[in-house]
């Protein structure tokens, strides 16, 4: 039965008026009404992942993504490069070599006496040394090493920082303390000596000994072995530990902790869970490390202790032209500011990873 009930209501133009209030809906026709109801529409927005969630903050950061592609073409320009530029040019006469093409005079190690310090032209781009190289050519042998040593490096890096960081901080124990005492004696080395120790000892002998193996020792790269291992030596410490310490957090999660009740061993447990995780911190590190040794192994060949003449480094190409700033600025230049806009890069790329996948950054 509709029951209404009247209240008066006083209005100056209109006299009173009654107030109606609806009568209450019944339990069955209340639940028709809000099932017939418009529901208002709701945006939804799909779940990320936080690897997709780092992601999309690496996007938004400008500053890392066009690192980003000077680190590409730092990676693509010295393995595609050479191929391609030993390709275009027309054959010349050459007063000392006779005819010879590009694929002669576009060699970082071929030289043209009579071509000596010229400036960019349509055979040499970026022009020639003081002994008639291609600058170009050379510079490009100079980031392939560069990019060899790099990637060598941060391999044992990786290696030896991820074995020793996580087998100190999941077991603990007297396992703990004899890695990390070994990670603090590698950490009183100071890092660029340690390297200049090894190459100054050694070197003479690793160009005796390697100096006929056909790409390690080739035109003067003997060294770079003995360059690379005395960085390697003295960069990994720092990642164990940065391991160690997030090793340390991550074994006392939840998920690790269901893991070990289900009965799964430790060695799956590192593999499968702790590991993976690992993964921001890693590559975080890596990318900062990789600038330290770029400037490491240019600050070597540039004391004489890498890359020997007639090899190609960047160290090595300032070193060639350190006594030519007066008169020819540009070969000093040329390499000065392919190693400073290097290592810019892998900074600010590293910055933009450590921001991105740091969890209490803020959008």
């Amino acid at each position: 039965m509709d029951i209404q009930d009247t209240y008066p209501y006083h209005d100056i133009a209109t006299g009173p008026m009654p107030i109606v209030v609806p009568t209450p809906l019944q339990p069955e026709e209340l639940l028709t009404a809000q099932c017939t109801q418009p529901t208002p529409d709701i945006e939804h927005k799909k779940t990320l992942t936080p690897l997709q969630d780092s992601l999309r903050r690496l996007r938004q950061d400008k500053r890392a993504i066009a690192s980003m592609v000077v680190i590409l073409i730092f990676f693509v320009l010295p393995i595609v490069g050479p191929p391609i530029y030993q390709h275009l040019g027309d054959t010349y006469k050459s007063p000392t070599s006779g005819l010879i093409g590009p694929e002669v005079y576009h060699n970082p190690f071929h030289t043209e006496l009579m071509r000596q310090d010229e400036g960019p032209s349509a055979q040499y781009w970026l022009g020639t040394d003081s002994i008639g190289r291609d600058l170009f050519a050379r510079l490009m042998q100079g980031m392939l090493v560069s990019l060899v040593v790099a990637i060598s490096v941060e391999a044992v890096n990786i290696t030896l920082g991820i074995t020793i960081g996580v087998l100190a901080g999941f077991f603990g124990g007297w396992i703990d303390q004899c890695l990390a005492r070994f990670t603090d004696i590698m950490f009183a080395f100071p890092g660029l000596l340690f390297a200049i120790l090894l190459a100054g000892i050694f070197g003479s002998q690793a160009d005796i000994v390697l100096g006929n193996i056909p790409v390690i020792g080739a035109n003067g790269n003997a060294r770079l072995l003995v360059v690379s291992l005395g960085l390697a030596m003295t960069t990994w410490p720092l990642m164990a530990r940065l391991v160690r310490g997030q090793t340390l957090q991550i074994k006392e999660q939840q998920f690790v902790e269901a893991a070990r009740t289900c009965g799964t061993s430790n060695f799956q447990i590192i593999v499968r869970h702790i590991i993976p995780n690992l993964f921001s911190i890693v590559v975080v590190t890596a990318t900062l490390d990789i600038s330290a040794t770029i400037i490491g192994e240019a600050g070597l060949s540039f004391l004489g202790l890498g890359v020997k003449s007639p090899g190609s480094s960047i160290g090595l190409m300032i070193n060639d032209a350190k006594g030519l700033v007066d008169t020819h600025p540009w070969q000093v230049l040329l390499p000065s500011l392919t190693l400073t806009l290097i290592v810019l890069a892998f900074s600010f790329l590293g910055d933009g990873l450590r921001d991105a996948f740091d969890p209490r950054s803020k959008d």
